[in-house]
């Protein structure tokens, strides 16, 4: 379950982790409120469950309680990455001399906790070249101890009391992932501020089989609309800012649909795992769900073992003559009933590609002479 920054911020301050001043809003009039009580500039930060925020608009500054207002009016009107804004954290503006990137997250093939760090901070940590980034394993039988924060802030170029404070922030942060059954725990950027230590950013992830331990901590619905529907539905969908709807069965063959659509240049649209053997029902409740991310093109890629390609066929054609399909439709379709459902598509005027390439490279094809 990820957490809001907000909630972050507020878990880090319960783990005397110094947070900017600040207060959670829900309408322009409140964030001028929270404006004047700081007294100075401050950060007006969309709260969504989505990376990016900066890029799409979602983090603006304002040196007045009229332009927090305004800042916070805008924002909440905003849709980003699919995820509709619906309260927005006000915060004093700090003074940045430095920014750290600091995070705890498990390391599945070590089987364990994994500290990551670098003074590189304020960027994705993709993009840092690794000879920038400081990772140690940590031994949970000992936990952080000294001798390993001290290392990790000498290869960060820390000195004097930003390093002793940057020792009690790990420790911090640390032992908070244990105690909250964290997977991720993240300060992007940790900031040096006037010498002080300050969590600009707070990203956390806590593990959802440990939820009925963590009584204390706020449920948080992290799925888009669409992804909500998906989900009654038992279905494995995942939105995404593409214009190419795809649908496969089985989540090896999704991931690989994307990989694929990507490799020639498309965008998917989404994520979506119908799964071995679903029926015409299910198949056809799938394709209505597509067609509501607005995509350019639908591309279903079928690899018939218990799923029936005469069943997606069918699935198909029920939707096409029961609601109409207003984007054109690129489906592969290979295997059990192969012969049967090629031929119900080809009586509807639907050709099916037999290869996985050919049928993605169509599929962007179409897609990008639509834009």
């Amino acid at each position: 379950m990820k957490l809001f920054e907000h909630m972050g911020k507020d878990l880090f301050s319960s783990f005397d982790i110094t947070v900017p001043r600040g207060r959670i809003v829900t309408d322009p009039g409140e964030a001028a409120k929270v404006a004047l009580e700081i007294g100075g500039p401050v950060v007006v930060k969309s709260q969504i469950l989505a990376g990016k925020r900066g890029k799409g608009g979602g983090i603006r500054f304002a040196d007045s309680p009229d332009q927090a207002k305004e800042a916070v009016s805008q924002v909440l009107a905003m849709v980003l990455n699919g995820h509709k804004v619906v309260k927005v954290l006000v915060e004093e503006k700090i003074r940045i001399d430095l920014e750290l990137y600091l995070a705890i997250t498990v390391d599945g093939e070590a089987k364990k906790p994994l500290i990551i760090a670098s003074a590189q901070g304020g960027m994705e940590i993709e993009l840092v070249p690794d000879e920038y980034i400081v990772k140690k394993h940590i031994d949970i039988s000992m936990g952080v101890y000294p001798f390993l924060s001290r290392e990790i802030s000498r290869r960060l170029g820390l000195t004097g009391q930003v390093s002793k404070d940057f020792n009690h922030v790990l420790t911090q942060l640390y032992k908070l992932f244990r105690e909250k059954d964290a997977e991720l725990v993240e300060i992007n950027p940790l900031v040096v501020s006037d010498g002080k230590l300050i969590a600009a950013d707070a990203k956390v992830t806590i593990d959802d089989d440990a939820l009925t331990r963590q009584k204390d901590l706020p449920c948080v619905e992290e799925r888009t609309a669409i992804e909500k529907q998906a989900h009654d539905l038992g279905l494995a969908f995942v939105e995404l800012d593409g214009n190419i709807a795809v649908m496969a069965n089985g989540a090896g063959m999704s991931m690989g649909t994307l990989d694929t659509l990507s490799y020639y240049g498309g965008k998917p649209a989404n994520f979506l795992d119908a799964g071995g053997g679903t029926g015409m029902e299910g198949t056809a409740k799938a394709i209505e769900l597509l067609l509501q991310t607005d995509p350019k093109v639908i591309f279903i890629n079928i690899f018939g073992g218990i799923t029936r390609c005469d069943d997606v066929a069918n699935a198909l054609i029920q939707v096409k003559k029961a609601r109409g399909i207003p984007v054109p439709v690129v489906i592969r379709l290979v295997g059990t009933n192969e012969e049967e459902g090629i031929r119900i598509l080809k009586e509807n005027g639907i050709t099916a590609y037999k290869t996985m390439q050919e049928a993605a490279a169509k599929a962007v094809e179409i897609a990008n002479n639509a834009n």
